[in-house]
């Protein structure tokens, strides 16, 4: 933890009538950061600190309106957005601030979530957004045909939207960390020319134009058309380029020597995680291999995050759900897909995450993002790329591959 000099502690007897109303959260937050310190200039002149007993980040927040608190206690993650949309609040590092409170997320506990009926009305609205196969359609829709012209802005030239492999070079430029991890996934699967492989979300499709490089027979599934017009022309020039389809996971036929799925569960939600793997193990030939990459949420919290709505449920992915990688493993396993060789590369989501924050504030200067994303939009874009990069360097989000391996049926 840095060493700064701590301003002195606010005297009570001067606090205003809405200081006393908010000290008590103050309070609870403070007790709850074990790790890191938060430095609050309040709305009324003073300076209160908080937490500051272990190592972590150390970040000041100029809290403007002690509103932002209310939002905050009665809407969590949604309600603090809100409040910096309305300029309630700023920090001088908000990605590290999301990282001191995801980092202390078991002592903080419900400090800062969703209360009461505003949780119950967030989780429903959660559950109205369900992925059914119409739901599925809509969500799909609703982020990733924002437009091919808006993600190619700011993504890298393969266009990948997940998570890179830096492999502990962060050297490296974004595009050959996102090679690394495509190369990984592929040397998973484990195919070679001539065999068989479906793509469970293939995004723009490098993952399906790299495997067909490699001379497998590929089989894409997405449900964007912008993704799949993207995908056809990018392949148009291999001599057996990939079969991309605009079908629903459920709705696959046919078997295959091997899978891969980047990314792609965390959009189907916790009610379809038995849906999704049904459909690995359907599809995939007894003996084949599925290389999986996820994002997962650390069981510790995984019960208080699926009862409501959270920041990016709300504004960016509607119908998502980190995955509880325990309980999926189980699920997984019950279907007869034995779980190998995990690898976990959490640190490597927030380097990924650093490349496209910055990248997209070069394409915002240099005016280069498509006419129609207003200032509002942009201002929810950045703060979404810092919200998950704080929660990737907290350790309290991860990202994995694993192989799942199908049963080979009885002689």
């Amino acid at each position: 933890m840095a060493s700064t000099a701590v301003p002195a502690q606010p005297d009570r007897s001067t606090k205003t009538l809405a200081a006393r109303l908010f000290w008590p959260l103050l309070d609870r937050i403070d007790q709850g950061l074990i790790a890191g310190r938060l430095e609050v200039r309040l709305p009324d002149g003073h300076h209160r600190v908080l937490g500051g007993r272990g190592e972590g980040p150390v970040v000041t927040v100029d809290l403007r309106r002690w509103r932002a608190l209310a939002r905050l206690a009665l809407n969590g993650s949604v309600g603090w957005y809100q409040a910096w949309e309305a300029g309630e609040w700023d920090a001088d590092d908000p990605v590290q601030l999301f990282d001191l409170f995801m980092r202390n997320r078991t002592a903080l506990g419900d400090t800062a979530r969703a209360q009461g009926l505003v949780r119950l009305w967030r989780w429903l609205s959660h559950r109205m957004r369900d992925n059914d196969r119409a739901g599925a359609r809509r969500n799909i829709l609703a982020h990733y045909d924002l437009g091919n012209d808006f993600y190619a802005a700011w993504l890298d030239p393969t266009m990948t939207y997940s998570s890179a492999l830096f492999d502990g070079d962060v050297s490296q430029s974004l595009e050959s960390a996102q090679r690394r991890k495509v190369d990984a996934i592929l040397d998973r699967v484990a195919l070679s020319p001539g065999e068989t492989m479906l793509e469970i979300g293939c995004g723009w499709g490098f993952l399906s134009r790299t495997a067909a490089e490699r001379g497998l027979a590929v089989t894409a599934l997405t449900l964007s058309p912008a993704q799949k017009a993207h995908s056809d022309a990018a392949s148009a020039h291999l001599p057996a380029p990939p079969n991309v389809a605009l079908t629903d996971y459920r709705d696959a036929t046919g078997s295959f020597d091997g899978i891969a799925s980047v990314e792609m569960v965390e959009a189907v939600g916790q009610r379809h995680w038995g849906d999704y793997l049904d459909a690995v193990a359907r599809l995939l030939r007894p003996g084949g291999r599925a290389a999986i990459q996820y994002i997962a949420i650390a069981d510790d919290i995984f019960d208080p995050y699926a009862a409501s709505q959270d920041f990016i449920q709300r504004y960016i992915f509607p119908g998502g759900m980190l995955l509880s990688e325990s309980r999926f493993r189980a699920m997984a396993e019950a279907r007869g897909l034995s779980w190998t060789n995990p690898l976990h590369f959490g640190p490597d989501y927030a380097e990924t995450l650093k490349h496209w924050r910055e990248a997209f504030d070069r394409a915002v200067a240099e005016k280069r993002l498509p006419a129609g994303f207003d200032a509002r939009f942009i201002r929810l874009w950045r703060y979404y790329l810092m919200y998950c990069e704080g929660g990737f360097c907290s350790g309290g989000i991860t990202v994995a591959h694993v192989t799942l391996v199908r049963s080979a049926l009885p002689d």
